[in-house]
């Protein structure tokens, strides 16, 4: 127990990077300060797993459990903020894209092996899984007044998280190792998301 509890966090640690990051990228394209950046990098690195802990019921929330995960994402606000500006604009869309994209397998996978945890059913924790993916960075769209990626008519998002987890909850039923487990699925979602923007996959319809 002790080393899925570590492996846990190691995944939420890199999640929560890479959304963080894509919340300073978004926040500073926007043109925001500090303020702005440090509050949009925080929602989108914390929004989808505490709506997971609290679908979940989980106490306390995570970030709140581990505190050093705000003060991380508090002092890269500071640091990265006076670079951003820099940035080109393409080079900052690719990096946005990047980091979604890693922040999006990394916590949609997480949010599913949290749920077979607590013993949910295969496709609720498949759910729970897209939720925990997605939700940061819906709410990061709508704060920097823009159409979430999720809902926009374009590349594949959400299809990308949805087929991670069931790759996740596969092998996990099959007794392969978590990190093995963990590692496909995650590799799986990144991969797809990342193969959406780049041929321009899309569902039919």
């Amino acid at each position: 127990m002790q080393g899925f509890n570590t492996l846990i966090q190691v995944v939420e640690v890199l999640g929560l990077l890479a959304f963080a990051f894509s919340g300073f990228i978004e926040a500073r394209r926007k043109d925001m300060d500090l303020v702005g950046v440090f509050t949009v990098a925080f929602i989108t690195a914390f929004g989808g797993g505490t709506l997971r802990d609290l679908l979940l019921d989980r106490r306390p929330l995570f970030w709140v459990e581990h505190q050093e995960y705000t003060l991380l994402v508090f002092i890269l606000a500071l640091v990265i903020t006076p670079f951003m500006r820099h940035l080109r604009s393409a080079f900052s869309e690719k990096l946005l894209v990047t980091a979604d994209a890693f922040g999006l397998g990394l916590f949609s996978v997480l949010g599913a092996s949290l749920a077979v945890r607590t013993g949910m059913p295969p496709f609720v924790c498949v759910m729970m899984g897209v939720i925990t993916g997605i939700f940061g960075g819906v709410l990061r769209d709508v704060i920097c007044n823009e159409i979430p990626m999720v809902f926009r008519r374009g590349q594949l998002y959400a299809t990308c998280s949805f087929l991670g987890c069931w790759v996740y909850l596969l092998l996990d039923w099959l007794s392969f190792p978590e990190t093995l487990s963990l590692a496909t699925g995650i590799l799986v979602t990144v991969a797809t998301r990342m193969a959406a923007v780049r041929f321009d996959l899309k569902l039919p319809g």
